[in-house]
């Protein structure tokens, strides 16, 4: 991961860094369905103080994030050993008809951090 001084504002990673990040899934509970596509069990709240208002709601802390296929892909790989550029290779043999996977994929990573889905 890139340092970031005091005084200096955090500077994009370039492409060919980006490419060596090994991005790890968050420890949330995950399934995939019948079709192969991955249901994330997202927490709404991680505060004691919202966990106990949907315990007196009798709501669940928790919602559901459903994957697409080529989301499902990339969410199965994100294990920590794997590298964006070995993830967009799979990616590319996977989807080979698809378009604009390169950018898709780093699209979809950058949101699924963002979210705290996953880290690199």
């Amino acid at each position: 991961m890139l340092e970031k001084n005091k005084k200096q504002k955090t500077r994009k990673p370039t492409v060919d860094e980006f490419l060596q990040f090994k991005p790890v899934r968050a420890d949330y509970e995950w399934s995939t369905d019948d079709k192969g596509l991955v249901q994330i069990k997202v927490p709404k709240f991680e505060s004691s103080l919202g966990k106990k208002f949907c315990h007196l709601i009798k709501k669940e802390n928790t919602f559901s994030a459903h994957m697409d296929e080529l989301g499902s892909f990339v969410w199965k790989q994100c294990d920590g050993r794997t590298t964006v550029k070995e993830i967009l290779d799979r990616l590319q043999k996977e989807f080979d008809e698809d378009e604009n996977l390169d950018q898709r994929l780093f699209l979809f990573l950058q949101q699924m951090r963002q979210l705290r889905y996953l880290h690199y």
